[in-house]
């Protein structure tokens, strides 16, 4: 009999690897059924999506607040699937928020839940470690620190690694978008990849300021062009009502263009980025591409930020340690109010990245290092083996008794 398992994925990032790992378990796992919360990549790997749950990506309790009502709405359709007995093991990945509410609900019918790119605990929200234990099964780390961590609370865990780094190492480039912005930058000219963000709340936070700086930025070093890389069409959308916005106001044209679906060949084909962080600093990390990282956030959340959290970067491969450097590969600014510190910032560094070879081969071989020790590529592969040995010991008979009790 074939295995049923549900996804619940809230990140464009997330997407990306539960397609792969879907991939890579009908590979390991055959006749086996996808389905749940998810996005247009989970789709496109075979996952029946029963709500793309990507479309509602937040960030911060006073973007959650107003959907509170909706995300519970969502949980209750979880349940009424895990209550109809057709789910033998749930997988969720990243959005904690509203993941713990998807365990809690298929614990209450007996179905086992794995997590894979698990919440970053041991950075913030350390207590609640509780709700992990009593509702994740197993745990499938995607950083060493994870596998540490979790495996010191007694939390079953193995590291598989980070998926990014197979999606970039296996995902061939689009060569039609690489000969456009190829065509585009012409033979002498510079390209500054420009990455607002994958959910709305970052894009419309961060790509203003962006803009205020590329502005500046094109000024001081002529024959550079900036390409812009959107996520979805209304980020699209956005970037360029905001950019026409500004032509109109200032009676000129910026070298930006704008590109929907071309990351990957817009970031190998960039000397440096100008990012907002997430997890495609990852791929900066393994495509050597240095890169320099901006997060503005509300007052509130800056605030209760500064009191959870443990660590002092927001980007992951800052927090990879080099043994031959103190320097952080990817210089960040956390930016709350006022945004000409935060456009100054991206002016200064980016500036230095554009002008200074030296610099520039510095920070890329210290990428190269970081990638030499954690970069390592088949975490879906590894992922998928695991969870189709959980899975040898799981039969929908073992889920009965506690169905019919929570019944």
């Amino acid at each position: 009999m074939s295995k049923t398992i549900f996804f619940s994925v809230g990140e464009p990032s997330g997407d990306e690897h539960a397609a792969h790992l879907i991939e890579a378990l009908r590979r390991e796992v055959p006749g086996v059924q996808a389905r749940g919360f998810g996005g247009r990549e989970m789709k496109r790997a075979g996952c029946a999506i029963d709500l793309d749950l990507t479309e509602h990506a937040v960030v911060g309790i006073l973007e959650v607040l107003p959907k509170l009502r909706q995300f519970f709405r969502f949980v209750d359709q979880a349940e009424a699937i895990f209550a109809a007995g057709k789910v033998d093991a749930v997988v969720l990945v990243d959005f904690p928020g509203f993941n713990w509410h998807i365990a809690k609900r298929a614990k209450k019918y007996g179905i086992p839940v794995y997590y894979y790119c698990p919440p970053q605990l041991w950075a913030w929200a350390s207590w609640r470690i509780r709700k992990m234990k009593a509702t994740v099964d197993h745990v499938l780390a995607v950083l060493p620190i994870e596998q540490s961590f979790f495996s010191a609370h007694q939390i079953p865990t193995t590291f598989v690694g980070h998926p990014f780094f197979d999606a970039v190492d296996q995902t061939a480039l689009n060569q039609t978008n690489v000969d456009s912005i190829r065509r585009v930058s012409g033979e002498h000219q510079t390209t500054v990849a420009v990455l607002p963000g994958s959910r709305t709340s970052e894009v419309t936070k961060n790509w203003p300021v962006m803009l205020e700086a590329i502005a500046i930025l094109s000024r001081q070093h002529p024959g550079t062009r900036f390409a812009v890389a959107a996520y979805r069409d209304k980020h699209l959308a956005f970037c360029q009502s905001t950019y026409q916005q500004y032509v109109d106001r200032e009676g000129n044209d910026l070298p930006l263009d704008f590109y929907q679906g071309a990351t990957s060949e817009i970031v190998d084909q960039s000397r440096c980025a100008m990012m907002v962080s997430g997890s495609v600093s990852l791929e900066l990390m393994a495509r050597c591409k240095p890169a320099v990282v901006l997060y503005r956030v509300g007052r509130f959340l800056y605030a209760f930020g500064k009191c959870v959290v443990k660590v002092d970067s927001v980007t992951l491969p800052n927090l990879m340690p080099d043994p031959e450097s103190n320097q952080r590969p990817f210089p960040e600014k956390i930016s709350v109010g006022n945004p000409i510190p935060a456009r100054d910032f991206l002016v200064d560094q980016i500036g230095a990245l554009l002008s200074d070879d030296a610099l520039l081969n510095q920070r890329r071989q210290q990428l190269a290092r970081l990638n030499r020790l954690y970069a390592q590529t088949g975490a879906s592969e590894r992922a998928a083996k695991k969870i189709a040995e959980l899975l040898s010991g799981v039969s929908k008979i073992g889920h009965l008794p506690d169905r019919e009790k929570a019944a």
